[in-house]
């Protein structure tokens, strides 16, 4: 490593640490490189036991996902790089990023745990959403090989669409305030699926307001989406129907319930 400018740490988060600690034992590190983790929670105090030998520390955080290493490339160009560190490692890392053809972002230490749960949402979550889409399909009945790729053309033109910002990307019923089609969503859904279901459509019906949609119509929205004591006796299947009103919608109650879950 001597004779290179940039040694990066392609390693777990926990191995971070430790590594470093055998980089600096090793004495292989000189005050002429920049060292950088790929973490994207880590900042540069991952590399705190590389502090005394005067090199450069920072981190350069590839925002991409990317399940096969061969695709690396092509996958890397255009997408963002979060930068994080001294001023030498910082440059390191943005001239790192426009070689690679990806666009340097600066993120503080501080607001990288922030950064990378937004990024566990915006990839990992969207994976683990695309799975229960595909458990659905298969319930309705759909050949499992179907299921897997009919919501993928759906995906990717979501992801289209939101190249204008999510308010304008949003489509669907709590978008046109269509309660009927929520009511029945979560009439069918088992009880792991509406938790789900429910929270999501709430940050949904955010965006659908600052969309457009009236007042009333995100009122009724919200009522539907309301969990009631009522609507978790019956997703637990305890009820097959109460009369509105039969129960209290006591709050500590539904806490209870979800204890006992």
């Amino acid at each position: 490593m001597r004779g290179a400018d940039i040694v990066l740490l392609a390693v777990p988060d926990d191995a971070v640490i430790p590594l470093a600690g055998e980089l600096a034992d090793e004495g292989s590190i000189t005050p002429g490189h920049v060292v950088l983790h790929l973490s994207g929670l880590l900042d540069r105090e991952a590399l705190a036991p590389l502090r005394g030998t005067g090199a450069a520390l920072g981190s350069f955080h590839p925002l991409q996902t990317i399940a096969d290493p061969t695709t690396a490339p092509e996958r890397l160009a255009g997408a963002y790089a979060g930068i994080e560190g001294d001023d030498r490692a910082a440059a390191a890392g943005e001239g790192l990023a426009a070689a690679l053809g990806m666009h340097p972002v600066r993120v503080s230490a501080m607001g990288k745990p922030a950064y990378h749960a937004g990024a566990v949402f915006a990839a990992n979550f969207t994976t683990a959403l695309a799975a229960v889409a595909e458990r659905l399909a298969r319930s309705a009945g759909i050949a499992p090989d179907v299921a897997r790729a009919l919501y993928l053309p759906l995906f990717q033109g979501a992801v289209v669409n939101l190249a204008d910002g999510p308010v304008a990307a949003l489509t669907g019923p709590v978008r046109r305030g269509d309660i009927r089609t929520i009511e029945a969503h979560l009439a069918v859904l088992g009880p792991e699926e509406a938790r789900l279901y429910r929270p999501l459509a709430r940050e949904a019906l955010a965006l659908a307001r600052q969309a457009g949609l009236p007042a009333e119509a995100a009122a009724r929205v919200a009522e539907a989406l309301r969990e009631t004591l009522q609507a978790v006796l019956k997703l637990r299947g305890e009820v097959e129907a109460v009369p509105p009103g039969a129960l209290p919608n006591d709050g500590k109650v539904i806490d209870d319930i979800r204890k006992y879950d």
